[in-house]
């Protein structure tokens, strides 16, 4: 069997290749962001450290990690050799990922260069995927904050506050994952630990508010238990803080374009772009699709009080899409991106059209929340929806590509898709994956450009 899966992560690294070598084949300059990313990073190759592009606004990572390549392979700087900056940290996914997934399913991982089937699926998800072919920052930072929660998860926390580190040069609000990684490895450790009546953190599925609340009123006495692990974090905070002071802010180079705002819809698109793409590990699970649509509507119309939450919950959702809804000028403008066609031909088809959405938001929230506490914890359930909100809601744009890293935490906590979920999701991916790159490869419209997420 280990021995099938180390074929199939040759073929997985196979197909990546030849995805790559088409890629440099057809789109031979650099493309959307990358004119800002490629001439950066061949200016650190030439060892001009002091130059810097005021346009860019992530830290300088992706760049040293060329660099660190470069000078340690001899590899050439150039267009086709910075992409496969991004490949090489593709071949990485599945590896980490199968131990993330091991984490969370409690299982023995397998040898290093045995990933998982599902974690093969998993890192062919359509946003790791593409961009695992362009010289943008997702994928590499991907990889680096699931290095950290790995690390944290495996008692390592020294090695996982240096990971943080380094996390944090890929994008600014890593810094939060740093955070998650720190609180799932000890919630995880109490949850299994002997003796541990401190804190209350019940079955999530059967807890109530009277629960989390408890939960709140416990922590404290918790905290000498928690403490002494979370000093390397606290080593990654200080030094986030201080780049924040040194900064004058988050956000690198161009602030203009990137102001921190209050986009709570930015919420309800994430649910909802999580269940269309994952949608087979929501559906396939133990009972399949008729349990969880029935456990959907119990929870949300299963009684009066059900119902009357449920019409609180929507009034705030329809009051939080008039005052929050931003129409950012570049989802207005950018036809190169298939968010753009979107919003023009769905949620500006009609005034009412946002908040015609918002009973399908409840609902796929409520089956993320059934699939992923089916296993776990109260706070265990809680510690990932409370650590995206500070991730989402200060990003005006619409971008699928936010909702990587917030995804790939998500799925892996759902423990118990059966294997022909599994191959579900992975043809459902390798749909999604066709289709899109041969759109951006061979669709290139004259006077548009090439079409991407």
């Amino acid at each position: 069997m280990s021995s099938d899966r180390r074929i199939l992560y040759v073929v997985y690294c196979g197909v990546a290749v030849a995805v790559l070598k088409e890629f440099n084949a057809v789109v031979t300059e650099p493309y959307m962001d990358e004119p800002f990313h490629v001439p950066q990073a061949l200016a650190y190759c030439r060892g001009e450290w002091s130059t810097w592009d005021p346009k860019i606004t992530t830290p300088p990572g992706l760049y040293l990690l060329s660099v660190l390549l470069h000078r340690v392979f001899m590899f050439k700087c150039n267009l086709n050799l910075l992409r496969l900056t991004n490949t090489l940290t593709l071949f990485a996914l599945p590896l980490i990922l199968t131990r993330l997934l091991g984490f969370h399913q409690r299982r023995r991982s397998p040898p290093i260069l045995t990933p998982s089937i599902e974690a093969l699926v998993l890192s062919s998800f359509p946003i790791a995927w593409f961009f695992g072919f362009l010289y943008y920052t997702e994928v590499p930072s991907l990889v680096s904050v699931l290095c950290t929660v790995v690390a944290a998860t495996q008692n390592k926390h020294w090695l996982a506050g240096l990971l943080g580190i380094v996390s944090c040069l890929f994008r600014q609000n890593n810094v939060i994952w740093v955070l998650y990684a720190y609180v799932a490895s000890q919630l995880m450790r109490l949850r299994f630990k002997r003796g541990n009546d401190k804190l209350h953190d019940p079955p999530a599925l059967g807890a109530g508010p009277g629960d989390f609340i408890r939960s709140i009123m416990s922590a404290p006495k918790a905290l000498p238990e928690l403490l002494p692990a979370f000093a390397p974090y606290a080593v990654v905070l200080a030094l986030f803080g201080g780049f924040v002071i040194w900064n004058d802010g988050i956000v690198l180079g161009d602030k203009s374009n990137h102001v921190p705002s209050f986009h709570v819809p930015q919420l309800y698109y994430f649910i909802a772009f999580a269940t269309i793409i994952g949608w087979p590990a929501v559906l396939c699970g133990e009972g399949g699709p008729l349990k969880i649509a029935t456990d959907v509507i119990s929870r949300m119309f299963g009684s009066k009080r059900r119902i009357l939450l449920t019409a609180i919950i929507s009034i705030f959702m329809g009051i939080t899409i008039q005052h929050f809804t931003i129409h950012h000028p570049f989802l207005l403008s950018d036809n190169r991106h298939f968010t753009f066609y979107i919003w023009r031909r769905v949620f500006m088809l009609h005034a009412a059209v946002p908040y015609l959405f918002i009973p399908g938001y409840q609902a796929c929230a409520w089956a993320w929340w059934i699939r992923v506490a089916c296993d776990q914890s109260l706070l265990q359930t809680l510690v990932l929806p409370v650590l995206i909100l500070p991730t989402l809601l200060p990003t005006p744009l619409l971008e699928p590509r936010y909702f990587l890293v917030p995804y790939i935490l998500l799925r892996a906590q759902v423990v118990d898709v059966k294997p022909y979920g599994i191959f579900v999701e992975g043809l459902w991916y390798m749909v999604i994956n066709v289709a899109t790159t041969y759109v951006f490869l061979y669709k290139e419209r004259v006077g548009v450009g090439r079409f991407m997420w």
